[in-house]
């Protein structure tokens, strides 16, 4: 029986090896812990694309590397290669067919990492640290796309070592997300601008941003049909916004929430409010999960406006988060995020990614909340 499959009683509570009697906090969920996780925090994870039979995972981390594990059916996770920059890896990316994986560093190059050959070239050059990658797979053309600290948004061929476009932005990027033929850029001082990628990208619009806080991610959703119809943005004030582009009745169809907060909202005592550090969208119910500095995941039906799970708290921030392509696996990243600043730092505390079996928790509900 499959370790990931519908059936299994995978991240069942008691399942740690000491059973409950354990005081360390590190793993609450007793989810499955990948083998050999980086030596800094980590900034990003990407699961492996539907063309690939098996489930690999790809993390990026501040101690200036990228690795890659098997995830096998059984849960194990099999270390297989790694990679490194000069800086901090901050985002990571797959091409469409699974050989190439493209990472983003402060060191401001992009590296192209082919998998058969361990092989990694550089293939992008910002004036400042690469803050998000994505591949772009069109009809009549794919690329590399890089949003940058130096304030602009590059379009790479990887043949080539000069950019195919070079788009100005008012701002820094912060967080982006692409589901051809749409892509959405959060940037510096709650910038949003959104691009169509149909024939040659271009800039499509530019939102005023629903929230008031900086922008911390951003993840775009798609309709029942599979069309990205919009996004769900995350700030570093425990809030997501969903913000359809075009909707029918956009003031009751777009909406935020609160989350990543502690306390309650009792007035009598001051709440603890979160950056919501990552937003993965479910590839095959839509329902979402947000992570954040609290230490804590949630999973969310946006639809019925409902919450369906929120996690126990975990010692430490949670960086990243990713779903494999069927939806079965949610995988997240417990680190540090300095959301506390260097006296909260504790060089002794280890770093984990867990794996979860997901195909259960986010199925929608039908109510409102």
């Amino acid at each position: 029986m499959s370790l990931f499959g519908t059936s299994s009683a995978f991240g069942a509570a008691g399942s740690g090896v000491f059973g409950n009697a354990t005081t360390d906090n590190h793993n609450p969920m007793k989810d499955v812990e990948v083998t050999s996780p980086p030596d800094d925090s980590i900034s990003c994870l990407a699961f492996s694309p539907p063309t690939m039979p098996a489930n690999f995972l790809i993390g990026g981390s501040w101690a200036n590397d990228v690795r890659c594990w098997e995830v096998q059916d059984n849960g194990q996770t099999v270390p297989k290669a790694q990679q490194t920059h000069t800086g901090p890896v901050l985002d990571v990316c797959w091409s469409d067919d699974g050989s190439k994986v493209f990472t983003a560093s402060c060191d401001k190059t992009a590296k192209m990492w082919d998998l058969n050959s361990n092989q990694a070239m550089q293939i992008a050059q910002h004036d400042g640290p690469i803050r998000t990658i994505h591949w772009i797979k069109a009809p009549n053309y794919s690329c590399i796309m890089t949003g940058s600290w130096d304030k602009t948004l590059k379009f790479w061929d990887t043949r080539s070592p000069k950019p195919v476009m070079s788009l100005q932005m008012p701002e820094r990027a912060y967080s982006a997300d692409v589901v051809y033929p749409m892509a959405v850029v959060a940037t510096a001082d709650r910038g949003l601008i959104v691009y169509q990628l149909e024939n040659q990208p271009s800039e499509f619009r530019r939102i005023e941003s629903p929230l008031k806080h900086q922008h911390r991610c951003v993840a775009i959703f798609k309709d029942k049909q599979g069309k990205p119809t919009g996004f769900a943005l995350g700030s570093i004030e425990g809030r997501v916004a969903i913000h359809y582009i075009n909707p029918p009745n956009p003031a009751k169809d777009n909406f935020t929430f609160k989350c990543h907060r502690s306390n309650g909202t009792n007035t009598a005592t001051a709440q603890d409010i979160y950056a919501v550090n990552a937003i993965s969208f479910h590839p095959v119910h839509g329902t979402l999960a947000t992570v954040g500095s609290d230490g804590r995941f949630s999973f969310w039906d946006k639809d019925a406006r409902t919450k369906l799970k929120t996690s126990e708290q975990l010692d430490q921030p949670i960086t990243a988060s990713s779903f494999n392509s069927n939806g079965n696996i949610f995988a997240y990243a417990s680190s540090y995020d300095w959301s506390k600043g260097h006296e909260y730092y504790n060089p002794q505390k280890k770093n984990y990614i867990f794996l979860r079996n997901a195909a259960e928790e986010l199925k929608p509900r039908n109510k409102k909340w």
